[in-house]
Parts: C-alpha cells; structure tokens; sequence
C-alpha cells in the first residue's frame, strides 16, 4: 500500500506533524468527531437513568459501548491491512452517523426505550471497534517518519481535548434543548469527518503478490500474540487494571445524579473534568518520565485513581468531586499512554495494526467484564460500597502487578532482510503448503546446553514470525548433529517470514549459530507437500 508523497523536512518538536496539511486537517475533523461521539455518550448515559435507576441498567450502556470492541478489534485489524483505508473509514463514519441519526429521530419522538438505547449504543460500539486500528495505522502515511511519534501524541492530545469539552458541552445542550438536539450535533460532526476523508488525497493501492488474505492475515496475528511473552505482559496489567478502573466509569452517571445531586449539565462537567486532567497529565508526562520508569508510573496511576474512587464514594461536595476527577484524568491517561506505548515498543510494524487490536480487545473487554461485574455489585451492595470495593482492589492489585515488569522495548523491531532466498528448483505456487524447513547444526557435546537454550529464544521468534509448529531433533548416528525444524502453512507464508525477520532476531539468531561447529553455514532445507493424485 503506496501512500500520497509526504515532505521529508519536519519542523521540529511536539508539534512538527501539523505543518502537514493533510494530518492537521484530519486530525482537526477528528478532534470535532470525537467531540460530538462524547456528547452522544453523555446523552446515552444520563438518559438512561431518566429510563432506570438501576445500577446494572446504566452499567450496560457503558458495557453496550465497549463490548464491540472486546469482540471486533482483531478482525478490525486484519480489515486495516487489506482494505483501502480511505473508503473504509468512510464507511464507518456513515455507520454512526446513522446510529447517531436514530437516536436523534427517536428521542425527538419519545420513543427511545432502554432496549433501543442500549442496542443503538452497541451498534455505536462496533463503529468504534472498526475505526480505532484503522485510524492509528494510517499515521505513517500523513507524517514524516521521524514525526510519527510526535503524531501519535497528537492523537492522544486530540483525544483528550475533545474528552474536555464534548461531555461538558453535551451536558449543557441536553439540559437547554434536550437529547435530540445533542445527537443532531453528533450527526453533524460526523459529516465534517466525512468530508475531511473525501478531500484527503490519498494515493490508490498498489498490488502486492505477497498480499495477505483476511483470514491468513487474521491467523498471523494471532500466532504473533501467542508466542509474544512481552506482548503477554503489558496485556495482563493492562486487564488488570482496567478490569479494576472499570468501576468508576460504569457508576459514574449515578455518582452525579445520586450521590452528588447533580443534574445532566453537572455530569458533563464531570466528565470533562476528565478530560481536563488527562491534557493536564500529558503535558507533564514528559517531566514524569524522567522521574519514574513505565511499572513506576502505572503504580501512580493505580493508586491516584484508587483514591478518586475512595473520596467520590464519601459523597463529597460537588467541587471537590470536580477537582479529584481532574487527578483521575491525569492517572488514567498516564495508564493508557503508559500500557499502549510498551504495546507499540514490542510490535513490529508487520504486526502493528494487529498486535494493537489484540491490546484493545483486552482494554475493552476488561471494561466490559468490569462494568457488568461492577453494576452487578452495586446492585446488590450500593454504589458507596462498590466504589470502595474497586479502590481497594485496584490499589491491592497496583502494588502486586508492579512486580511483574513491563517490557521497555529496547530490541530493534526493524527488518532485518539478512536471509538469503530459499532455492528452488521451479517455481513454487504461494498457496503451496504446509512447508517444512530443517536446518542442521554441528554443536560440540559441552556447548549443547547453552545452544538449547538459545534455541529455545529463537523459537518464539520462528512462532511469532509465522511458524505453526516447531522442534529440535539428534541424530541418532551422531549425537553433535541437531535438526532444528519449524512449520510454515504456505510457500507465501515462508516468503513472507523472511520479509518479517527483524534486527533483534537476527541478533538471535546470532546467538545460536556461535555454537555451530561446522565449516560451513548450517544446511537449510525446504520440504513441500506433496498432493497425491486420489489422495484423501
């Protein structure tokens, strides 16, 4: 995929990528769409309390939203790779243009049920679990590269910008002119994404023979995520701590209602307080990070946002409420850029757009599973109660959790493009599979132990690479002579693992053949399936 030529001089700084025309235009549109999706989210929930007073009710709405994402984000990765990127967010901004259109139409009519809500909310959801890789993949394409990081930020900038003043602003029209008003504003910033999209000059797609298909694709990453033990690490404190923060967003519309007294106009405030301290905490993340390492600031954050639920469940007075949500901002976005920048560290770009849609299935189902699980309890034992559950369990779990460590990323994911063409005696068909590959090593009897476990790194990255099987085998004649074979299901497949090789593999690599004794270069073989005429 070719991408509109981009000026390779930057400016310089935080804030080099807007010197970009076609990033600054669509990270403005994207800043007002994400705006007008907080106004509708803030509508959804305060009028769900109007529908029920019930916890596990309003908790729904909250588990309607990211249930989608939980189910949908790897296959929304796999569509980020193989589908115009342009045309796909098109689609998906005129999904929920239409979600929001249906919610406009039935609140001006009365007609909006809890049924309808909480469906429409899921369909919302679904937009948002097909637009959130696709938006984070299309970076590289608007920026120079040594501006991507600088985007990124900016992303989350705009983000957290829009997290500001959407939920006050939706406050304030839902309680001056009501729901329909409200979702009409969100219909609206929709279009101005839309036309944004339109006018983005995007180059068209050149072919590739390489070219995943969906469902490949879709087993690629998945094999990535099951032999990544870093990936593994930053998921589990991700669900974790999700799974425990959780608590304060599914309950909070009735915090404000019930114990606080607030009105709609107040619950957007609140929300925007959030939003306030989450640009508050970016700002200062750069001094924070010379300070404290990533296990360092994820505890911070824990722990800010243990005692923000702790106070909030003591009903304190509305300002105080307001202040401590400010710091409940800044921990929540330390925790998101913390866990989703060790996630990028430990992804290869082949991988990226999957590997991250694997990290938002955790983020979203942890919030999922918690916000059913934590209207369940307030259901049973109050909200007061639960608040206080969830800070105890998010603080007892911060400081256990910091002794497993997050990755820091340092390995060079670049390819390395160091294995030489495999030789073949005719052309090889790319859906010709599964393919064996063997290679043999001469390792002298006292270097075999340190060999084997170097080989046992290696293997991972043959798994993550694109191996389904995997082994390590002697010669029964002579023992000094070790097979190692792996397991690839296409010819394609194979071709595709050489493209994916990176430096820090390589250097693994590196590692193994130290111990290799022979004269020359192990010996490497390819072995094709044979499909025998009649066979079964």
């Amino acid at each position: 995929m070719s991408a509109a030529k981009i000026p390779s001089k930057s400016g310089g700084g935080s804030f080099a990528p807007l010197a970009q025309p076609v990033f600054a235009v669509l990270w403005a549109a994207t800043v007002l769409g994400n705006t007008g999706s907080f106004m509708r989210d803030v509508a959804s929930s305060w009028l769900m309390t109007d529908l029920s007073a019930s916890p596990a009710a309003v908790a729904m709405v909250q588990a309607a939203g990211t249930l989608p994402i939980f189910l949908l984000a790897i296959p929304a990765g796999v569509l980020t790779d193989i589908l115009d990127r342009r045309k796909f967010l098109i689609a998906v901004q005129v999904l929920l243009a239409s979600v929001s259109l249906t919610l406009m139409a039935l609140a001006h009519t009365g007609m909006l049920s809890i049924s309808s809500l909480i469906a429409l909310t899921f369909v919302g959801g679904i937009g948002a679990a097909l637009m959130g890789p696709t938006w984070q993949a299309i970076v590289p394409e608007l920026v120079p590269r040594q501006d991507v990081k600088s985007a990124v930020a900016l992303n989350s900038l705009g983000i957290n910008i829009a997290r500001s003043i959407g939920p006050a602003a939706g406050g304030l029209l839902l309680a001056a002119f009501g729901a329909g008003v409200t979702y009409g504003a969100d219909v609206a910033s929709y279009l101005v994404v839309i036309a944004a999209l339109i006018w983005w000059p995007r180059a068209k797609n050149t072919n590739d023979v390489l070219a995943e298909g969906f469902f490949g694709a879709f087993r690629a990453g998945l094999r990535y995520a099951r032999a990544s033990r870093p990936l593994h690490v930053v998921l589990v404190r991700a669900a974790i701590f999700f799974a425990f923060a959780s608590a304060v967003w599914a309950l909070l519309p009735l915090v404000a209602r019930q114990l606080l007294g607030g009105d709609a106009s107040f619950y957007g405030i609140l929300l925007g307080a959030v939003g306030a301290g989450a640009i508050g905490g970016a700002l200062v993340m750069p001094k924070l990070r010379e300070r404290f390492d990533s296990d360092g600031l994820l505890l911070g954050a824990a722990i800010i946002a243990a005692l923000v639920m702790g106070i909030l469940a003591l009903a304190p007075p509305k300002w105080v409420a307001i202040i401590v949500l400010l710091f409940l901002g800044g921990a929540w976005i330390t925790a998101l850029t913390t866990l989703n920048g060790a996630a990028q560290a430990v992804l290869p770009n082949w991988v990226r757009g999957r590997g991250l849609a694997v990290y938002l299935t955790v983020f979203n189902g942890a919030m999922t599973a918690g916000s059913i699980g934590w209207g369940a309890v307030g259901e049973a034992t109050g909200i007061q109660t639960t608040l206080m559950i969830g800070a105890a369990g998010l603080l007892v779990a911060g400081f256990i959790m910091h002794r497993l460590k997050l990755p820091t990323g340092d390995a060079d994911m670049i390819p390395s493009n160091h294995w030489p063409e495999p030789l073949v005696a005719e052309p090889v068909a790319h859906d010709r599979g599964p393919v064996l590959i063997l290679i043999e090593y001469h390792v002298e009897k006292h270097h075999r132990t340190a060999f084997l476990h170097a080989l046992d790194e290696l293997s991972q990255e043959r798994r993550r690479d694109g191996a389904y099987g995997w082994g390590i085998t002697e010669d029964s004649a002579d023992p000094q002579k070790l097979v190692e074979w792996f397991m690839v299901e296409s010819w394609a497949e194979h071709l595709r693992q050489h493209k994916r090789v990176s430096n820090a593999d390589a250097d693994l690599q590196g590692k193994v053949l130290a111990y290799h004794a022979g004269p020359e270069k192990p010996v490497v073989r390819h072995f094709l399936t044979i499909n025998r005429p009649g066979a079964a």
